[in-house]
């Protein structure tokens, strides 16, 4: 596991800037381009490279659409790790990568296939196809029956974290999220995560409504939400939440609440970024493997340009809960 030390040592900062950069401290003035290498440097060093034999290399020349834009990425590091993992992928297969612009204002001609990284509706899609018709897509599985894609499985990882505080008993669970949008920003994206919170509160006789936070995907929106939530007094005494950056940002509020994480409230989150393991207390989150999830990508996208496959694939990469130290059993 990578030290702070040894971030800050590849990214050529301070351990205090690494350290505040990772804990979203807002009060920090640093560029977003210096954050972002403190992100990617933090990957670099917890990415784990497979080694590969004999593999016959490729002179494939491959798009990235990346729905998050670079600021984004470094308020929500989960889509930066994706997009590494896929550029490393295709560095060892000697693929040539260009990428589209969010919003795929950028135009681009004679690539072979794109790779799409984020949340996508038919409009985005039906751009993507002007650039190429071998798309495989990431987090997302438009026209499931047309296009490849990766997902994780949101459900499962759902499910086990509702059983896991129940097993505390904890029985007043809330939710923390954000809203996501496609088809130009005017359709709303349903999220598995916090329909399968709302069925599994629905199963047990729980009712949910008043305990349904929803903003960004951002430390700044946990923030607000968990100030909201906790001004509400609704008794909850575990929250789940969508991401590790927003708990970050509800574990400031809480903290500012006078309260304990997890004597008062516990926390769970998902994608297990590099942050969860630097704050305090130790985050328990859902592990998301986004580096296999980008490798994944990859390895189809060759797959369906060297064999001109024409059935597509939809492969549900399975998550892993991580117990930390900022869940507690209900006293």
């Amino acid at each position: 596991m990578a030290t702070i030390k040894d971030i800050a040592k590849v990214a050529g900062v301070s351990i205090a800037t690494v350290s505040r950069v990772l804990n979203f401290d807002d009060k920090l003035t640093v560029p977003d381009a210096t954050k972002q290498r403190i992100f990617e440097a933090a990957e670099e060093l917890n990415y784990t490279k497979k080694t590969e034999k004999n593999v016959k290399k490729s002179t494939y020349k491959v798009a990235i659409a990346n729905w998050y834009t670079e600021k984004e990425e470094v308020l929500d590091p989960y889509y930066l790790s994706i997009r590494m993992a896929i550029e490393k992928k295709c560095a060892s297969e000697n693929i040539e990568v260009v990428k589209l612009s969010p919003f795929f204002t950028t135009y681009i001609k004679e690539v072979d296939g794109i790779i799409a990284i984020g949340k996508f509706g038919h409009m985005e899609v039906e751009k993507l196809r002007t650039v190429s018709e071998s798309i495989v897509f990431v987090d997302s599985s438009p026209e499931s029956e047309v296009y490849d894609s990766v997902v994780c499985d949101l459900k499962y990882a759902t499910i086990n974290i509702v059983n896991y505080l129940d097993g505390l008993g904890h029985k007043n669970i809330g939710f923390i999220s954000g809203a996501e949008y496609v088809n130009g920003n005017k359709e709303i994206f349903v999220d598995r995560r916090e329909r399968t919170y709302k069925e599994e509160m629905h199963a047990r006789g729980v009712d949910y409504k008043e305990k349904v936070y929803i903003g960004e995907f951002t430390p700044q929106s946990g923030y607000e939400l968990m100030k909201r939530a906790l001004g509400d007094k609704n008794k909850v005494t575990a929250y789940i939440i969508a991401n590790d950056s927003m708990a970050i940002g509800a574990y400031r509020a809480i903290s500012e609440a006078g309260l304990k994480i997890p004597e008062d409230i516990s926390v769970v989150s998902y994608n297990d970024n590099i942050t969860s393991q630097f704050i305090v207390p130790a985050l328990t989150t859902v592990k998301i493997h986004m580096e296999f999830m980008g490798e994944t990508a990859v390895e189809l996208m060759i797959e369906k340009l060297k064999d001109g496959r024409e059935i597509a694939k939809k492969i549900v990469i399975p998550t892993k809960l991580i117990k930390r130290d900022s869940c507690a059993k209900l006293n």
